[in-house]
């Protein structure tokens, strides 16, 4: 993530995986090792403890971007201006997912490769526009910035998620219970890097029959519903009451 404060950028980078890193960070990062938990990656968790070192040394803006992501040229301007006239807000900006062919080899080539993801908002460069209550469902936690007084406000990432899906939906839906406003930002761009993934995600299936469940505990309702009928259509589980279960 990256972290404003007092005009300078702070990169914090958090490694998720179960060896520390060794390399020596770069001048002005701050790196951090949340080892997983016993069934899966603590992205969440990861994601809180950056905040809170960006908060302690004096962050103004706390702007998150996942590590397969590019930042455009404007991606923090953006978000920074936004973020002055709309404190109190989650600023969410577009998403570039870039294809196989796709291999931008400096700044200057992402402009050229804009194309934001048809199922969100994309905006002029500028505009912002609030959320509505059904999109919060859309929020991707990839990329997106508050203030650290906003993010108090939600708490952070609920960390009962472990592993792949929902820990983003969650949190949108708990910065909408709080009255919280998302807004989507134009010209806040990122690019997702091209690398193989199954549709649908086979190799998460686990994960997100753990994390839907945790997620209906706390809502009432099942995310991912696309992926989960993708998978029943496929045999692989099933409804059982107001749950899904793997078809033994």
């Amino acid at each position: 993530m990256l972290a404003e404060v007092a005009d300078d950028i702070v990169r914090v980078e958090v490694w998720l995986d179960e060896t520390p890193p060794t390399d020596v960070p770069d001048a002005g990062t701050l790196t951090l090792h949340v080892p997983p938990g016993s069934t899966g990656l603590r992205v969440g968790e990861g994601r809180n403890r950056a905040a809170a070192a960006a908060i302690e040394a004096g962050a103004e803006l706390l702007v998150f971007l996942d590590v397969d992501c590019l930042p455009g040229a404007d991606l923090l301007s953006a978000y920074r201006t936004a973020a002055s006239s709309n404190p109190d807000a989650v600023l969410s900006g577009a998403v570039t997912y870039l294809v196989s062919v796709q291999r931008p080899e400096t700044a200057s080539d992402l402009p050229f490769l804009t194309r934001p993801h048809r199922a969100r908002p994309a905006l002029p460069a500028g505009a912002t526009r609030r959320a509505t209550p059904e999109e919060y469902d859309l929020f991707w936690s990839l990329s997106f910035a508050v203030t650290p007084a906003t993010w108090k406000r939600i708490g952070g990432f609920h960390p009962g998620y472990e592993g792949y899906g929902a820990e983003d939906t969650d949190l949108a839906w708990t910065a909408r219970a709080a009255d919280i406003e998302m807004l989507w930002v134009g010209g806040a761009d990122a690019y997702h890097q091209w690398h193989p993934v199954s549709s649908p995600p086979w190799q998460h299936l686990d994960d997100i029959l753990r994390n839907g469940a945790t997620f209906h505990e706390r809502w009432g309702v099942w995310p991912m519903g696309g992926w989960l009928e993708a998978f029943a259509a496929a045999g692989a589980i099933e409804r059982r009451e107001d749950g899904w279960a793997r078809v033994r």
